[in-house]
C-alpha cells in the first residue's frame, strides 16, 4: 500500500503543533492507529510511541526532534511533521512550519490557549500556514470546549469557528455533531472501531443552529460565487458540497480556522483526518515556490509538477544509528531518484543521492524516486545542512532558507578523560549540523569548547544525547549569558589606517567610515559610499570583511558587537603597497577605534517569562520575578484559581529557575520562557560584567 504513487492534489504535508503537553504526539499517535500504521496506541507515560523515538523523549515525555510519517486515509497520503511544544526546541516547529502546507493546532481543553500556543501561531501566521484547531482532552475532568475556545478568541483569532459541536460533557463525551452535514456521529466508548452515524440530540439542536449560521455566514464570506447564492437562497439552499468548498477556500484564505475537539487518543480522531483531507491545503493549492539564481540573482518560479527541474529545500539533518546521516527534505518541482547528482545551490557544491527513504518515525522504507509535493529523506548527503536548497544540476535555484535566532546560553565543556577528547570533538560536530541553534566555538583566551543553546534544557538534553549517543562523558560548566555590545552615538567619523615599510613590497590600507546604530535586532548593515575610485572597488569587500572580524570581539568586555551600520565614505590606496589584506586590517582597526568613541553600551538577552501558577501562590511568584529585576506585563485568570503571569525578566536572572518555582509553589506551577529581545544593561550590574572578564 505504501509504495503506491498519490498524484499531488491527493498529498496533504501538515505538522501537528501545539503547547507541551497539549497532547500532540497522543494525537499523532491516535492517527497512526486509526490509518492502520499501528495495531495499538502508545502512550507518553509508558514510552511507548512511535514519533517520541529518542531516549531521553520517552523518559521525559516531551517531543524534542519533529518525525516525519507517512500515513494514508481515505486515498490520501498524509505526511505529518510532530513537533516539539517545549520552547527551548521552537525551532523545531520553525524549520517544519518552513516546509509544510497545513497544520493542525492542538490546545488542552482543560487550560485552553496557553503561552507556547501563541508562540506556535505567531509561527504558522509567520509561514501563512493554513490550519484548522483541535481542542483535546475535552472528555477530562476541566476539560470545556466553549471555554476553550473563548481564549482562542481572545488570545488568537476571532475568526476560529466550530465545524463539529460535542455531544456530552467532560467523561459524558461521546460524540460530535458535523454541522455541515447536520449528523451526528457517536461511540460508546472512545476505543471503538467505528463512528455511529445518528440523529443530532433534541436539547443540543438550538446551539447547533446557532454555531451552524455562524459557520456557514463567515465562510461564504470569502468566496464571491457563493456568497451571491448565500445572499440569494440563504444558507437552507446551500448543498453540504458548496459549504465545505466556501470552508475550504475560507481556510487556504489563511484568515479562517475551522474547530473541532475531542479526545485524541480516540475513534473521533477520524474527524480530524477527515477534516485534514477535506479542508487542508494540498501541495497544488500551495502553488508555485519561488527562489532566485545563484549566478544572476534573478527571481525563478517552480511550479509545483514532476515536469519542472528538481528543486528541494532540507529541513532537517539527522543522525540515525543504522544508516549515519538523514537530511529530510520537501520537494517543491520536478523528481529525484537515487543513485542521481544534485547540486546543492547554497554552496554550489555537487552531490550524490544515495538511498532516498520514507520516513515511518524511526522506521525506514526504502523509495526509488520522490515527486513533487512529497517529504523524505536522502542518507548520506556529505555537505549539505539544514535550509539549504538541493535542485537540478542544469537549472539551479536558490530557495528561501530558514532563519534561526542566535543561542542566548553557553557553558564551557571538557572532555573527561584524554580518550573521551576526539569523540567529543565529533560527537559536536554531528549534534551542531542536526541542529541550527547548538553552536559550537573555542575560546581563544581559554582554549575552553563553548556549547550555546536557546535554554538551560536545550543544553542539558545535548549533554545527554553525547553521552549516550557518542558514549561521550563530559564536565559542564555553569551556564553563561551570551551578552551582546553596541553603540548608542550615531554619524561617528573614524580612521583606520594599517601602513608597514619593512623593505621590499610595503603595506598599505587606508579608510574612513561612518558609524551608526541600526534598527534593533537587524546586525550589521555595510554601505559603500566611494566616490570616484578613492578606495578601488575590489578592496572594498575585504574593508567589509575586516569590519565583520572585528565585530567578534567587543571593546567593553570582548562580546560581539551587533546592530551596527558602518559607512565607508573615504579613504586612500597605494599603487604598489596595496592589497586586500591591508584594507581588510585598515576596516578592523576603524571599527575597534569608532566602537571605543561611540558611546559602547552592553545588551543582555530579555527572557519573556510566562508563569502559570495558582493564585494562592501568585504574590510569592510576582514577588520573585520582580526580585529578578522583572517587569511584570499581564497577570490573566485561566480557569478557577489559576493565574498566568507574563513578564520580561534578564537572561542572566533566570538560571535554575524552574526548579525554585517548583520547591516554591509544591511543584503546582509551571513556567516557559523564550528570548523576546536584547536590552541595555544597568550600569552597575554592566560594572561587575565588564570587571569579571578583565581579570
Amino acid at each position: 500500500m505504501a509504495s503506491k504513487k498519490y498524484p499531488l492534489d491527493k498529498i496533504r504535508n501538515i505538522g501537528i503543533i501545539a503547547h507541551i503537553d497539549a497532547g500532540k504526539t497522543t494525537t499523532t499517535e491516535g492517527i497512526l492507529f486509526r490509518t492502520g500504521l499501528k495495531h495499538k496506541i502508545g502512550a507518553v507515560h509508558e514510552g511507548e510511541t512511535t514519533t517520541d523515538w529518542m531516549a531521553q523523549e520517552r523518559e521525559r515525555g516531551i517531543t524534542i526532534v519533529s518525525a516525519a510519517v507517512s500515513c494514508y486515509w481515505k486515498d490520501h497520503q498524509i505526511n505529518i511533521i510532530d513537533t516539539p511544544g517545549h520552547i527551548d526546541f521552537t525551532v523545531e516547529v520553525e524549520r517544519s512550519l518552513r516546509v509544510l502546507d497545513g497544520a493542525v493546532v492542538v490546545f488542552d481543553g482543560k487550560m485552553g490557549v496557553e503561552s507556547q500556543s501563541e508562540t506556535v501561531w505567531r509561527q504558522a501566521d509567520k509561514y501563512h500556514v493554513p490550519r484548522i484547531c483541535f481542542i483535546n482532552k475535552i472528555n477530562q475532568t476541566g476539560g470545556d470546549f466553549y471555554k476553550s475556545l473563548d481564549t482562542i478568541h481572545a488570545r488568537l483569532s476571532k475568526r476560529a469557528f466550530p465545524i463539529h459541536l460535542p455531544i456530552g460533557f467532560e467523561q459524558e463525551i461521546n460524540g460530535v455533531v458535523d454541522l455541515v452535514a447536520m449528523k451526528a456521529y457517536t461511540y460508546k466508548d472512545f476505543t471503538d472501531k467505528a463512528l455511529v452515524e445518528t440523529e443530532i440530540p433534541e436539547d443540543m439542536m438550538e446551539k447547533v443552529k446557532r454555531y451552524r449560521s455562524l459557520l456557514i455566514e463567515n465562510a461564504v464570506a470569502e468566496d464571491e460565487a457563493i456568497l451571491e447564492k448565500y445572499f440569494e437562497v440563504g444558507e437552507e439552499g446551500l448543498s453540504e458540497d458548496e459549504i465545505r468548498t466556501a470552508i475550504r477556500s475560507a481556510i487556504l484564505g489563511g484568515n479562517f480556522y475551522a474547530v473541532t475537539g475531542g479526545d485524541g487518543r480516540g475513534v473521533i480522531v477520524e474527524k480530524v483526518l477527515d477534516l485534514v483531507v477535506e479542508l487542508l491545503p494540498s501541495p497544488v493549492d500551495r502553488g508555485s515556490t519561488w527562489g532566485t539564481n545563484p549566478k544572476t540573482g534573478d527571481e525563478i518560479e517552480r511550479k509545483p509538477t514532476t515536469t519542472e527541474p528538481f528543486a528541494g529545500l532540507a529541513f532537517k539533518i539527522a543522525t540515525d544509528p543504522f544508516v549515519g546521516k538523514l537530511a529530510y527534505f520537501r520537494v517543491y518541482s520536478g523528481k529525484l531518484q537515487s543513485g542521481s547528482y544534485i547540486m546543492n545551490s547554497s554552496t554550489g557544491e555537487k552531490e550524490r543521492v544515495g538511498r532516498i527513504v520514507r520516513m515511518q518515525a524511526d522506521k525506514r522504507e526504502d523509495v526509488t524516486e520522490v515527486d513533487a509535493g512529497d517529504i523524505a529523506a536522502i542518507v548520506g548527503l556529505k555537505g549539505t545542512t539544514t535550509g539549504q536548497t538541493l535542485c537540478d544540476q542544469a537549472n539551479p535555484i536558490e530557495l528561501e532558507s530558514i532563519t534561526f535566532p542566535e543561542p542566548p546560553v553557553s557553558i564551557a565543556i571538557e572532555p573527561k578523560t584524554k580518550a573521551d577528547q576526539e569523540k567529543m570533538s565529533t560527537a559536536l560536530q554531528r549534534l551542531a549540523e542536526e541542529d541550527p541553534t547548538f553552536r559550537v566555538k573555542v575560546d581563544d583566551e581559554t582554549g575552553q569548547t563553548i556549547i550555546s543553546g536557546m535554554g538551560e534544557l536545550h543544553l542539558e538534553i545535548l549533554v545527554d544525547r553525547m553521552k549516550r549517543e557518542f558514549n561521550v562523558e563530559a564536565n559542564i560548566g555553569q551556564p553563561q549569558v551570551a551578552y551582546r555590545e553596541t553603540i548608542r552615538k550615531d554619524g561617528v567619523e573614524i580612521e583606520g589606517k594599517f601602513v608597514r615599510q619593512s623593505g621590499g613590497k610595503g603595506q598599505y590600507g587606508h579608510v574612513w567610515l561612518r558609524l551608526s546604530q541600526n534598527e534593533a535586532g537587524k546586525g550589521f548593515e555595510f554601505i559603500n559610499s566611494i566616490k570616484g575610485g578613492v578606495v578601488p572597488s575590489e578592496y572594498i569587500k575585504p574593508v567589509s570583511q575586516g569590519i565583520q572580524e572585528a565585530m567578534n570581539n567587543g571593546v567593553l568586555a570582548g562580546y560581539p558587537v551587533v546592530d551596527i551600520k558602518a559607512e565607508l565614505y573615504d579613504g586612500s590606496y597605494h599603487d604598489v603597497d596595496s592589497n586586500e589584506m591591508a584594507f581588510k586590517i585598515a576596516g578592523s582597526m576603524a571599527l575597534q577605534a569608532g566602537v571605543k568613541v561611540a558611546s559602547p553600551v552592553l545588551m543582555e538577552p530579555i527572557m519573556k517569562v510566562v508563569v502559570v501558577t495558582p493564585e494562592e501562590f501568585m504574590g510569592d511568584v510576582i514577588g520573585d520575578l520582580n526580585s529578578k529585576r522583572g517587569r511584570i506585563e499581564s497577570m490573566e485568570d485561566l480557569s478557577t484559581g489559576i493565574k498566568e503571569i507574563t513578564s520580561f525578566v534578564p537572561l542572566g536572572e533566570m538560571f535554575g529557575y524552574t526548579t525554585s518555582l517548583r520547591s516554591s509553589t509544591q511543584g503546582r506551577a509551571s513556567s516557559s520562557m523564550e528570548l523576546d529581545h536584547y536590552a541595555d544593561v544597568p550600569n552597575h550590574v554592566a560594572e561587575a560584567i565588564i570587571a569579571k572578564n578583565a581579570k
